[in-house]
Parts: structure tokens; C-alpha cells; sequence
């Protein structure tokens, strides 16, 4: 059965961590995503035979923290424009290219072997995650680390190297698909 992942359902984050000698005056910025979407091929009879496309609008990065509209504003534009050069990178994908899935009641467990396309750069990146089926629609959670550096990606520093966001970041999800064409309820902004 073919899916679509639900935007207004699903959940994206992007959590980096601060370093450096002023690291605990610092805060780890949490992001979410606001652009996203994907299809998913899942059959509960042949779960192996699976598939997935996700994507991200690189400049949809949003802070998800509490800080002032003035901070809020140069973080994204940091974020966007000079981190993750969305003008140029306009998109994050990732393309399994093997599903293993274990056991047979949910939550399944999928071990999800893919390639990240991030700023120019494709490296494999395999995804542990916990998938819930159901005749409709499929969610699936998990999380995994990335390191900016194995993307051409400079993690972010100020103060003179005093503040910087460490390279790895955490990645986090909770994706909702549902089975059916745009015309069934979903939003055609899914179907990225």
C-alpha cells in the first residue's frame, strides 16, 4: 500500500548542542521543521519489501525555543542562509535503500539502511525505528545523530570560538503517512 506523509500530523526536530568555554551560558537550539513530506510503500504481508523517500525544506528550519523575535530571526537566518545554504541546498532527503523490519505486532521495529542528501553531500545513514501499522495509516518514531562535518557543513561559532554549536546534532521524528491520493483528505504539500 502506497502512503503520503501528513505534514500537519508529523513531527520533525533538529536539536544542536552548545560548546566551548561558554557553553553553559549557552542553550542547545532545538528546531522544528515546517516543510516536509515523502512517500512510504509498506505491506504488512511483505514488510522487506518496503520503501521510503523523506524530505525536508532545508529553509523551513524553525527555533522551536523561547527567545526574543530579534534572536529568533538571526538564528534562523544563521541557520538557513549560512549553515545549511538553503539557497543553493534546498532540500534534505533521505532514500532507504533497505528495510529490515522484526517482529510482527506493533510497534514493529525497522532498521532502516538510506542515504542523506544534506548540502550537496550523500553519505549513508542507517535509522533505527519503532513503526505502528494500521489499515490506513503508519507512524514511525525514532531518532539519530548526524555530524555536520561528514556534510561540508562548519558548525556555527561566536564570540571568537568562545560559543559554538558542537558538530553533532540530534535528530528527532514522529512521522504520520496515510494511505490514499491527495484528493482523500490529505495535503497535497505531502506529496513532496
Amino acid at each position: 500500500m502506497d502512503y503520503r506523509i501528513d505534514p500537519g500530523a508529523s513531527r520533525f526536530t533538529v536539536r544542536a548542542f552548545a560548546g566551548g568555554m561558554l557553553s553553559g551560558m549557552g542553550h542547545n537550539p532545538t528546531f522544528l521543521a515546517r516543510d516536509i513530506g515523502g512517500q512510504v510503500t509498506f505491506d504488512p504481508a511483505r514488510p522487506d519489501a518496503a520503501s521510503l523517500r523523506f524530505r525536508v525544506g532545508a529553509a523551513s528550519l524553525a527555533l522551536a525555543d523561547s527567545v526574543s523575535d530579534r534572536d529568533r530571526r538571526e538564528i534562523e537566518r544563521v541557520t538557513s542562509q549560512e549553515v545549511l545554504e538553503s539557497g543553493t541546498y534546498p532540500e534534505i532527503v533521505y532514500q532507504a535503500t533497505r528495510i529490515t523490519v522484526a517482529g510482527t505486532a506493533a510497534p514493529l521495529q525497522a532498521t532502516v539502511d538510506g542515504v542523506v542528501t544534506l548540502h550537496g553531500v550523500s553519505r549513508p545513514q542507517q535509522v533505527v525505528v519503532r513503526v505502528y501499522p494500521d489499515s490506513t495509516m503508519l507512524r514511525a518514531q525514532g531518532e539519530v545523530a548526524l555530524r555536520q562535518s561528514d556534510y561540508r557543513i562548519d558548525p556555527v561559532s561566536v564570540a571568537g570560538g568562545m560559543l559554538k554549536v558542537k558538530d553533532e546534532v540530534k535528530l528527532t521524528f514522529d512521522i504520520v503517512a496515510r494511505s490514499g491520493s491527495p484528493g482523500q483528505g490529505l495535503d497535497p504539500q505531502a506529496q513532496g
